[in-house]
């Protein structure tokens, strides 16, 4: 008996029988219906007997009539809606060898930015769709039935047939264009060996701006009519990145040209289509009187990273969806590399610990995963882009960089480049390689930290001359898991000039210290900092002499900037797990009452917020002292840099003016919090004052905000107006990002309202969610609780629906609340958030038992007064 199309469903991959080569697609999309139609004629391989093509088609309607195996007529074709595939059953095998596949089909220009869906624009005061692709990871199939796998490269040649007047992209050049009244045929050329999700198609009304590499690639940046000289700024940093990557892979830029487009409606921060880079705006666009200096470093690393990944993730493609942490790991470690060469005074691999921090927050939690994550099903695969394959992949990669030192790691790269190019690669083969070149034990030692989920904190206790270290996976609830890793561990001890290096791999070992400067002398310079420059992805627990060593050193200036993160980043971490108290938190963080540098203190002021927000649950009674000790931390440095911009200042000083200001007014400083009103009111008279520039916008917004209730709301209206008159995204994002900050309930229910008529574009959903005050937490999770069938619906996508539950859910603190939340999601969960809601609700378990902890600290009270008081 034949074999039945039903024998497909239900697998996590398209069987290997068969395997396509060439795509010929001819798309026609009808932008006024909000409708495309399409035919494909593909070179399909055939390996093995079978009676059967099994491809992947969602949201398509494929016309049976129209399917052709070269001669051969199929039996059936069947839609499996579920499982997304499309199975053509022939009466007999297939002949080996190759063969086209032809069909037709139509679809729908959906509203969810993915696969083939529509962006409004406007132009010239009417509103108008534009076409454009987003079909990483599995949504090519909504655009046309493919193989969409990454391991299933094959050429494309795209045919477009779109309306005369618009701009028409690809992934290649067009070669010719024909004009047949109202419409164009546009005919691109061929591409190289590429996979499915890096297909790309923009049609709409764009000006470009446009240079060229050294080699003579032409780039050019698409944006909406008028906007286009907002992308000179990335149209640099991509023609040197260019030229900086070549050289850095030893390898060309494998495409005849490079377009990058601003997108109005955009689900992620950008995407790297082979060749045709789209972005959300505010990841493109800078405009120097428009923009902050963060937009503009946001810009240059956003470009950075999704043009990294032409050479790593485009030429060189992961397998499967288990090793996507090769493509976002890797385009976001060599992204730093980039902007570091083209912005030195931008101190790049310092801020580059911001990522290390959250893979290290997320990694904590017994909800995390493994860097390689086994995949089942494709609704399974947006749920890991998010920090561990990300942040923690980028920081696993800067450890091992360190560890092999960068000349030899750089070569070996430029080996593995070469080595998969046009093809696809898994984690070990990378691993492999690497080993080769360096005849290091790399495989062994990254497994530990790509196949087990979490990181060990090291525990550091001087005994005399001799140092002892112990490892235990570190986790946020205070439990201690069963990981083991190989760690690269390394020291220093009273200078930076004799560093120790060695492989822990083990539970315990111990260190010989030499020299003076150990234990026993009680002078500035004894002290023994562990995991230098924070180069390891690992936490340290110090016992209370070390650790009173270091704190000694941070007030003598005697640590690198990263040094001094990584002791803060620690301690509160360790704070929050029940390892360390409170107060002993709050004496170290009076150590970095002196300092002014924008990347140690944005890493204090989150501490900061973070003491802040627990206090206020844990100990009402402090709450407001606890307040005044923050405050003080942060305002020398403030009052030295105030609210105007000076000339001739660091690009980093702009950045921790907009920092301090915006954490003083939210741990309530009247004083700042009038300054920005003040200021507010004149930027409300006229737009242009110089009272009021990009930078310390947000902090004015909030400060206004802080201060407006339901009977006197005129600074909501105020910001409301702001947004309904500016075009540029990222003026909008700062107004989201602040209308939800307001202290009384009924205005942040009309900020979360607000967010669901159409003045808001869904993918910027997000800044309202990330902005509501503590004051408006239980407001917030009744709205998300009303709103929810809606919500799910509007925003599908596992990181859109993920910012909704993880912004509500994990403000809250006690396990009546957790009961709770888990009471209302039982029987609706779904892939595509599952995963944000446990971490969420183990985030609001963890914060329940750090107040219980912090409650029963016996001398915080009095530690606070006597902090307070040393200070007057």
């Amino acid at each position: 008996m034949a074999a039945s199309p039903e024998q497909f469903r239900g697998q996590a991959r398209l069987p290997r029988c068969a395997a396509p080569r060439r795509y010929d697609l001819r798309l026609r999309p009808d932008l006024a219906a909000c409708a495309f139609s399409g035919s494909a004629a593909v070179a399909v391989a055939v390996s093995v007997p079978t009676r059967h093509l099994v491809l992947n088609a969602a949201e398509l309607a494929v016309d049976g009539s129209s399917v052709r195996f070269q001669d051969l007529v199929p039996s059936e074709v069947v839609l499996f809606e579920e499982d997304e595939i499309l199975v053509i059953g022939f009466d007999q095998d297939l002949p080996i060898g190759e063969g086209v596949l032809k069909m037709d089909f139509t679809g729908t220009l959906n509203d969810q930015m993915r696969g083939f869906y529509r962006s409004k624009y406007e132009y010239k005061g009417e509103s108008k769709n534009m076409a454009v692709t987003q079909f990483e990871a599995a949504d090519a199939r909504r655009c046309f039935p493919c193989w969409d796998e990454p391991s299933f490269k094959a050429k494309f040649k795209l045919t477009l047939e779109v309306p005369l007047e618009l701009v028409a992209l690809s992934n290649m050049p067009a070669t010719k264009e024909e004009v047949h009244g109202p419409l164009k045929t546009v005919y691109y050329e061929e591409s190289p060996l590429m996979s499915t999700y890096l297909v790309a198609i923009v049609v709409g009304l764009f000006d470009y701006v446009e240079g060229s590499t050294l080699e003579g690639t032409k780039v050019r940046v698409y944006a909406q009519v008028g906007k286009s000289n907002q992308g000179k700024f990335a149209l640099d940093v991509a023609v040197k990145s260019l030229d900086l990557y070549k050289d850095y892979f030893a390898t060309p830029y494998p495409l005849p040209k490079l377009d990058m487009v601003a997108i109005p409606d955009f689900a992620a921060g950008a995407m790297e289509n082979y060749g045709l880079v789209t972005y959300r705006e505010t990841a493109l666009l800078y405009d120097e009187l428009l923009s902050s200096a963060s937009n503009k470093q946001q810009v240059a690393i956003t470009v950075a990273h999704e043009l990294a990944h032409q050479w790593f993730g485009n030429l060189v493609t992961m397998e499967w969806w288990t090793h996507l942490w090769l493509n976002e790991g890797f385009a976001s470690w060599v992204s730093y590399l980039a902007v570091e060469a083209l912005f030195p005074e931008w101190n790049n691999w310092t801020q580059f610990l911001d990522e290390t921090t959250s893979g290290l927050r997320l990694d904590a939690l017994a909800e995390s995963h493994p860097i390689e994550v086994d995949i089942n099903h494709a609704s399974e695969i947006d749920a890991i882009f998010d920090s561990i394959s990300y942040d923690k992949g980028a920081s696993v990669i800067r450890m091992l960089q360190s560890y092999l030192g960068a000349e030899r790691f750089q070569k070996a790269l430029a080996s593995y480049i070469k080595k998969y190019a046009y093809s696809n690669a898994k984690t070990e083969d990378l691993w492999a390689v690497l080993e080769d070149e360096t005849g290091e034990p790399v495989k062994d030692l990254m497994t530990t930290w790509t196949k087990q989920q979490g990181y060990p904190v090291i525990y550091a206790k001087l005994d005399g001359r001799d140092l002892h270290l112990e490892q235990a996976q570190f986790l946020s609830d205070g439990s201690s898991g069963p990981g083991l890793w190989i760690v690269p561990i390394t020291s220093c001890c009273g200078s930076y000039d004799a560093q120790k290096k060695f492989l822990l791999k083990g539970k315990t070992d111990k260190v010989h210290i030499d020299g003076q400067n150990a234990g026993g002398e009680k002078s500035e310079n004894c002290w023994i900092k562990l995991n230098i420059d924070q180069t390891g992805f690992y936490r340290v627990k110090y016992d209370d002499e070390l650790a009173a060593g270091l704190e000694k050193a941070i007030k003598a200036k005697k640590l690198s900037l990263m040094d001094k993160i990584g002791i803060v980043e620690d301690s509160y971490s360790l704070s929050v797990a029940r390892k360390q108290t409170l107060t002993s938190l709050l004496r170290l963080l009076n150590a970095y009452r002196d300092e002014s540098d924008y990347t140690v203190l944005s890493h204090v002021t989150s501490v900061c917020l973070g003491i802040d927000k627990i206090s206020v649950d844990a100990t009402p009674e402090l709450c407001r002292n606890i307040k005044q000790l923050l405050i003080n931390l942060l305002l020398s440095a403030a009052k030295t840099l105030g609210w105007d911009p000076k000339d001739g200042e660091s690009h980093l000083d702009v950045m921790l003016r907009s920092l301090l200001l915006i954490a003083l007014v939210k741990l309530g400083h009247e004083e700042t919090i009038n300054e920005g009103v003040r200021r507010f009111h004149i930027f409300l008279k006229d737009r242009k004052t110089n009272l009021l520039p990009p930078d310390t916008r947000k902090a004015s917004y909030l400060a206004v905000m802080r201060t407006v209730t339901t009977s006197s709301r005129a600074g909501y209206d105020a910001l409301l107006k702001i947004y309904r008159e500016t075009a540029e995204a990222q003026e909008k994002s700062r107004v989201l990002g602040s209308l939800s900050s307001c202290p009384d309930k009924d205005i942040v229910l009309e900020a979360l309202n607000f967010m669901l008529t159409d003045e808001v574009r869904n993918q910027d959903a997000f800044y309202v969610l990330g902005g509501i005050s503590l004051e408006g937490r239980e407001v917030a999770w009744e709205w998300l609780k009303e709103n929810w069938d809606r919500v799910l619906k509007t925003w599908p996508s596992s990181s859109l629906i993920s910012d909704f539950v993880k912004s509500t859910v994990s403000r809250f603190t006690t396990e009546e609340k957790a009961a709770e939340v888990s009471e209302f999601f039982a029987g609706k969960t779904k892939p595509s958030f599952e995963r944000a809601l446990k971490q969420s609700l183990e985030r609001v378990r963890i914060n329940a038992r750090w107040i219980e902890s912090i409650r029963s600290e016996p001398t915080l009270g009095q530690t606070v007064h006597e902090l307070l008081q040393h200070e007057l």
